[in-house]
């Protein structure tokens, strides 16, 4: 007697999608945007290509996505955009924690890797920019918020969250060379910026262990 073949459950556009995008942020992270083509995700899923291309046409929409998607998940875990606590000073420690690291230099080479591709890629160059927008948005956020809540004085948090993105995007910049021989006046030049805007006390923002997220 034969089994019965189990039903094979069909996924919904949103899902397969989705599924696409994960792959091809995968696959950007751990080779480069360069490989994020239309033939390798689909290897990836075990699909045929025709699949992939049914929801991006065009591949460099596909390298976008990528990077778009693999950049607002960094944004998401470095800072969140609920905190429920209202700790910003917290928070601020945590993000600054959190900028070092093995998973950081990941990511700052996938920064690297999109702004130097987005020079010849315009699609990417709006997604680069929109991403970069985010990021001062996310941060003056927070800087805001404590200022609003007390916890520190923010003359212009906007400029501040500008001065702490270019000098991390500044050391962020020698991910593929390695930034072990930075002397410490300089890996904390973020955190000594920030602590000097905000009229926080001298390591106020350094040395504070990352919360679980």
């Amino acid at each position: 007697m034969s089994r019965a073949q189990p039903k094979r459950v069909r996924k919904t556009p949103e899902t397969r999608r989705a599924e696409i995008v994960a792959a091809a942020s995968a696959i950007a992270l751990a080779e480069g945007l360069e490989c994020v083509t239309l033939r390798r995700v689909a290897d990836e899923l075990a699909v045929r290509p025709g699949l992939i291309s049914h929801y991006f046409p065009a591949a460099e929409d596909l390298v976008a996505e990528a990077f778009g998607a693999a950049a607002s998940a960094e944004l998401e875990e470095l800072i969140p955009a609920v905190r429920p606590d209202g700790d910003a000073t917290g928070h601020l420690a945590r993000f600054f924690a959190l900028t070092s690291g093995e998973r950081y230099d990941e990511m700052s080479r996938l920064w690297l890797n999109a702004r130097h591709l987005s020079r010849y890629r315009a699609t990417l160059r709006e997604r680069v920019h929109h991403q970069e927008a985010l990021w001062r948005d996310r941060l003056a956020g927070l800087i805001r918020d404590g200022a609003a809540a007390g916890e520190f004085r923010a003359t212009d948090p906007e400029l501040t969250a500008m001065r702490i993105l270019v000098v991390l995007d500044g050391l962020a910049s020698h991910a593929n060379t390695g930034r072990d021989d930075h002397p410490e006046v300089i890996t904390n030049m973020a955190v000594t910026i920030a602590e000097r805007d905000l009229e926080l006390a001298d390591g106020r923002l350094a040395g504070r262990p990352a919360a679980p997220h």
